[in-house]
This record gives C-alpha cells, structure tokens and sequence, in this order.
C-alpha cells in the first residue's frame, strides 16, 4: 500500500470524525451511546403558568423532553407537530403520555410566552412549557446533555440547539432517543415499544 494512499485514507478518515462530530453537537444522530445513562437529572424552572417546577413534572408519564425556543424558525415547530400528531395517534395510551418543551431561551421565552406558543392547536395537548433564567437553563440542558449557543446579535437573534428528543419513563428515567425529523409514526413506535416494556424501559 503506497504512502500516498495511506494519507489520502488518513485525510478521509479525519473528515469523518469532525462531520460526525459537529452532527452529534448539532443534535443530528443524538448523543454518543456513553453518554445516556447519564441522561436527566435535577433542575428547577417555571411552567407555563408561572409555577415551580422540576424533574418531578417527568413523575408519572412518559415525557417527550425537548429543548428548544418560541422563535424557533424550523426544528421547534416541526418537532412539536410531530409530537402532537403522534399524540393523537397513540389514541387512550395518550392519557399517559406528555410533551415537555424546554426552552433554551429564557430571555425571551417567558411562562406567558410559552403559554401562547403552546396553544397552537397543532402542538401536543398534553404539554408543560419549562423557562427560568440563564443558570436554570444551563443546569437542565447539562443535566441532558444539550448543547445550544446564542447566534447573531440584537431583537432577532436565533439560538443553535440539539434537535433530538428524549423519551422519558415514568420513573423519571431515561428510555431513549427520538431522533428529530421523526415521523408521527415513527414517534408513536418508540412510545409504544417503550410502554410496552414498563416504568424501567431502557430502549424503544
């Protein structure tokens, strides 16, 4: 094998590495599999309706955890209809199953502003909106492993964010990961092949 080709094969392979990395912080193939054990955590915000809330809002249901912003212009509202369309679908089994919408915004995003942006009818009906401030904000996305940074400057600024979703068990445990531009369908896969296995799923 010439040298010539062993550093085109190194080149290539250096390539890889850094589109596969910037895919993963981006939230396009999801968290790297050492990480999702750690999934979830403690944090403390304010639901839509301006009350304290933390992890215990996970208790009880299986939650569709995803971090985004109101003035998301393309992965937000594409994520949330999914949802609410799956929700829909997963017919009683919904009972038992909710959205919750973290927002990597709290500069904008207010419980008020949650409130109105979940009211779209389009949007899953059993969903809590989650703002506080920036170190609130930081807490959970660490604690789930989010990545999001501020771009652009002045009113109409955009925020990058991972656009994975988590299902999360009732236990407050983490069951898997939902990757974005997953069909209702598909959502609705994931919820019923994690239901099926119980509170201690650990895979759908």
């Amino acid at each position: 094998m010439s040298r010539g080709f062993l550093v085109i094969l190194a080149i290539l392979a250096l390539a890889f590495a850094v589109v596969t990395g910037l895919a993963v912080r981006r939230g396009v193939l999801g968290p790297p599999p050492q990480q999702t054990a750690a999934i979830g955590g403690p944090f403390h915000m304010v639901d839509q309706s301006g009350r304290p809330a933390d992890e215990g809002v996970l208790k009880g249901k299986w939650s569709a955890v995803f971090f985004g912003y109101t003035n998301c212009p393309d992965a937000c509202p594409t994520t949330l209809f999914a949802l609410g369309q799956a929700e829909k679908q997963l017919g009683p089994q919904a009972a038992g199953f909710q959205t919750v919408f973290i927002s990597v915004d709290p500069a904008r995003d207010t419980p008020a502003q949650m409130a109105k942006y979940l009211s779209n009818d389009a949007y899953p009906r059993h969903a809590v909106g989650l703002t506080g401030s920036d170190a609130q904000v930081q807490a959970a996305a660490h604690a789930y492993k989010v990545y999001y940074q501020k771009a652009g400057a002045g009113p109409d600024y955009t925020v990058n964010h991972s656009s994975f979703t988590y299902l999360m068990t009732p236990n407050g445990g983490f069951a898997c990961v939902i990757p974005y531009n997953a069909s209702p369908e598909d959502i609705v896969g994931h919820v019923k092949k994690a239901m099926a296995q119980g509170p201690g799923a650990q895979s759908c």
